[in-house]
């Protein structure tokens, strides 16, 4: 079949442009065989991140067809097939149909689908994504875990730092202090590990002002993307749940409007 992909091109600091190829394809075939094609035989001057080809770096994020997600899960079949659901131009019989592919959001671009990670990574950081210092040091015998312990870290630790929810998220785009979904998903993971003995450090810092979780805007955009099933989302209103456990409804405002809510709700 034949196939229109559109695809955003930019250079540092400039416009961006649209470019459309037309691509003979397979529906099976994914978006990254496809752009690697389009490379090959049509312009080596476009520029991408790929890896593994197999949904397991994350280095193939980009948006597609207005979503964020991995160019390598993806393919021409499905995407065709919600532009047929959706009735959006391009995905009508008799009409050859368009893909668009452009760079992630919430980072600048370098060149093309190519954007810089510096803040997503920076972000990251912030949180302090590791085990303690205490529990890293090393031991007469290793640190056990009981299964039920472990499978709290289960969806956090699936996460394959992609930008997927950094790339959608809207509280990230209008406030500069959050950390974003992904740092935040992380944050659970560690507040959750049985081995690590910061938590209450933690949850003092995630809860602080709109940097941390109470900058979350609940926009669900962040688990409709992710395409490991983290669910950040899930994971924030965790360590909301954790800081609400060792708080007093005094605390904060944030607090007090949290605990009215879920009161409200128990009486029901």
């Amino acid at each position: 079949m034949e196939v229109v992909f559109k695809v955003i091109r930019q250079q540092e600091n400039s416009s961006p442009v649209v470019q459309t190829y037309l691509l003979d394809t397979e529906a099976g075939n994914t978006i990254l065989d496809c752009l690697n094609r389009i490379k090959w035989e049509q312009d080596g001057t476009l520029a991408f991140r790929k890896n593994c080809r197999n949904t397991i770096c994350g280095s193939c994020a980009m948006r597609i067809n207005g979503r964020s997600a991995l160019a390598c899960k993806e393919n021409v079949g499905s995407e065709i097939a919600k532009l047929q659901q959706t009735g959006t131009t391009g995905g009508h019989a008799n009409v050859i149909p368009e893909i668009t592919i452009a760079p992630m959001g919430n980072m600048p671009v370098v060149k093309d689908l190519v954007v810089d990670m510096s803040s997503f990574w920076n972000n990251l950081e912030r949180v302090a994504p590791y085990v303690s210092t205490a529990g890293r040091s090393v031991p007469e015998r290793d640190f056990l875990q009981t299964p039920e312990e472990r499978s709290r870290l289960d969806e956090s630790g699936n996460c394959i730092m992609c930008g997927a929810c950094y790339s959608e998220c809207n509280a990230r785009e209008v406030d500069p202090d959050f950390v974003g979904p992904h740092a935040l998903a992380k944050a659970y993971r560690m507040v959750a590990d049985s081995r690590d003995s910061q938590t209450e450090s933690r949850l003092e810092e995630y809860n602080e002002g709109t940097k941390g979780v109470w900058g979350c805007t609940r926009c669900f955009y962040c688990n409709s993307v992710c395409p490991m099933g983290v669910a950040p989302l899930e994971q924030i209103t965790k360590i909301k749940q954790e800081i609400l456990d060792h708080k007093q409804a005094s605390d904060s405002r944030s607090i007090r409007h949290r605990k009215v809510l879920i009161d409200l709700r128990s009486e029901e």
